[in-house]
C-alpha cells in the first residue's frame, strides 16, 4: 500500500513520506508483509488441496451439492441501479480420478447447475417478464446447464512438467480461496464476424470460497466439512431479455455453502428441483464426454427450436 501510494512523488519529498508511513504503519506491513500468510502446497499434496477445493474429497464418485441465493442487478448508463431479480441456485457435482504417466495423479469434476430468477417482492419463481427498458413482455428462461464439467484433468505436474502449485491464505481457523475469471469468447449467439463489429461474450466470474483450515491441513483427512461460497458475476444483459445493442451490464451477487448432505438442500430449492429439474439432483456420470452447456448455447437451442416450430406452422397454412 505504501510503496503505490508513493510512486507518484518525487525526490526528497518522496524519501519524507516513505518515512513518515513506515513509522505510522505496523511493521508486519511496513515489510510489504499482507493481512494473513499463505498455506501454500505444491504436487501431490497440491493435487489433494485442490481436490478438496473442487470435489469436497479426495474420493471419486462422491456427489456435493454448492448451493447460492442472491440479487442481480442492472447497470445501464445515465439511470440508477435496478434491482431486477433474486437469484436461487445448486450445482450438483462428483469427481473422477485419472492418472498420467508423465503427470501423475489428477482428477476432474463433472457436474450440472440451475439457477432461477425470482421476483425481487414476492421471491416467487418469474416465467416471464415485463422488460421495463423496451415494454415487452419476455419469456424468462432459467439457468439449467447439463453439462458444466471441467474440460480436461488437473494433474499432479503441469504440462510443461513443473509441480501443480495451490495457495490459500489463512484467516486463523479459516482458508480461503479466491478466484477471478475473466471471460471474454465467441458468442454463440453472434454471427461470424464478432472481431468486426463487436458481440463477443464478455464477463467476469469472481469466487471467494471459506473453508475449515484443518480440513486441509490435517492430511488424515479425505472429506471436508461443509465450506461457505461467495459468488460475483458482471456480464452484459440475459440474452432473453432481449436487449440487443442497448449499453449496459448486469450484477449477480450471491452467497451459499457447499454439503455432502442431501438433507442440507432447503425445501424451497429442493421444491424447484423435484418439481422442474428433478435430473438435476444427480450429477452426470462419471466419464461424461458432452461440451458444456452456458446461458447461450441453452437459449440458442431454444430460440432455434421456436424459430424450427414457427416455420413448420407457416408451412401448414
Amino acid at each position: 500500500m505504501a510503496s503505490k501510494f508513493v510512486h507518484h512523488i518525487a525526490g526528497e519529498k518522496k524519501a519524507i513520506v516513505i518515512t513518515a508511513l513506515m513509522c505510522l504503519l505496523p511493521a508486519a506491513m511496513a515489510t510489504d508483509d499482507l493481512l494473513a500468510p499463505a498455506e501454500e502446497r505444491e504436487g501431490a499434496a497440491a493435487l489433494r488441496w485442490n481436490q478438496k477445493l473442487t470435489c469436497g474429497t479426495t474420493e471419486a464418485g462422491v456427489t456435493r451439492y454448492g448451493m447460492w441465493e442472491g440479487k442481480l442487478y442492472s447497470r445501464a448508463p445515465g439511470e440508477r441501479d435496478r434491482h431486477l431479480f433474486n437469484v436461487l441456485g445448486i450445482n450438483v457435482r462428483q469427481c473422477e480420478a485419472h492418472e498420467d504417466s508423465a503427470r501423475g495423479k489428477g482428477f476432474r469434476s463433472i457436474s450440472r447447475e440451475i439457477m432461477v430468477y425470482l421476483d425481487p417482492k414476492t421471491l416467487e419463481i418469474i416465467d416471464s417478464w415485463e422488460n421495463p427498458w423496451t415494454g415487452r413482455t419476455v419469456e424468462v428462461i432459467h439457468v439449467a446447464n447439463d453439462p458444466v464439467n471441467m474440460r480436461a484433468p488437473t494433474y499432479e505436474r503441469k504440462v510443461d512438467g513443473s509441480p501443480l502449485k495451490v495457495s490459500l491464505r489463512r484467516y486463523d481457523d479459516t482458508l480461503v480461496s479466491s478466484a477471478e475469471i475473466p471471460l471474454f469468447y465467441t458468442n454463440p449467439l453472434g454471427g461470424n464476424y464478432q472481431e468486426y463489429i463487436g458481440g463477443t461474450y464478455h464477463a467476469m466470474e469472481i469466487f471467494n470460497t471459506y473453508y475449515r483450515a484443518d480440513d486441509f491441513l490435517n492430511e488424515q483427512r479425505s472429506r471436508i466439512g461443509e465450506s461457505r461460497i461467495s459468488w460475483q458475476r458482471i456480464s452484459g444483459w440475459l440474452p432473453w431479455m432481449q436487449m440487443g445493442d442497448r449499453p449496459g451490464v448486469m450484477i449477480f451477487n450471491a452467497t451459499g455453502y457447499s454439503s455432502f448432505d442431501r438433507a442440507r438442500i432447503p425445501p424451497r430449492l429442493m421444491s424447484v428441483l423435484q418439481d422442474r429439474f428433478p435430473s438435476y439432483l444427480e450429477a452426470p456420470a462419471l466419464g461424461d464426454p458432452r461440451p458444456n452447456e452456458t446461458t447461450w448455447t441453452v437459449t440458442k437451442k431454444y430460440i432455434d427450436a421456436q424459430r424450427s416450430q414457427q416455420s413448420a406452422d407457416g408451412a401448414k397454412k
